[in-house]
Formats: structure tokens, C-alpha cells, sequence
């Protein structure tokens, strides 16, 4: 896993034609504004399982429960414990 620590108004590249763009910061809120080609598919995390457990298909990556955490987060806190 990549982290990044960006500020408002500062964005990060995925590919040629991703952008991801730091909106705000409000206290433990960060808006971001994601560009991206129109056939590329861009969800929430929650539905995008969602979406997955309604169509009966495993979604890739880290489980997408753990116990009351996205697996993204439950990612990143196992992430630090091994630095």
C-alpha cells in the first residue's frame, strides 16, 4: 500500500487519465474530487461491496468486513503496527 500525505488543492496521478484532487480538510474529514474516463467506475467503498454481494461475486482485495471497520482502515492500522 502507497500513503501519501497531500494538502488542499494537491492531487496525485493514477495512470495517465486518474486524478485524485484534495478538495478540503475539515477536522478528520477529507473531501476529494476524483476525475476520471467515464467508463472507469468510481464508488464508495460501501457500495462498491454492495454491488458485489448483490451480484453474488467476491470483490478483490481484503475481506470487506471487519469487525465494524472498512477493510481499508482495518489495511491501514495493520499497516502501521508492522512499521
Amino acid at each position: 500500500m502507497l500513503v501519501l500525505s497531500r494538502k488542499a488543492n494537491q492531487s496525485i496521478m493514477i495512470g495517465d487519465d486518474i486524478r485524485i484532487l484534495v478538495v478540503g480538510v475539515d477536522r478528520d474529514q477529507v473531501k476529494l474530487g476524483i476525475e476520471a474516463p467515464r467508463h472507469v467506475p468510481v464508488h464508495r467503498f460501501e457500495i462498491f461491496a454492495e454491488i458485489h454481494r448483490s451480484e453474488g461475486s467476491p470483490a478483490t482485495g481484503p475481506k470487506l468486513e471487519a469487525v465494524g471497520k472498512t477493510a481499508s482502515q482495518a489495511d491501514i492500522e495493520a499497516e502501521v503496527k508492522r512499521n
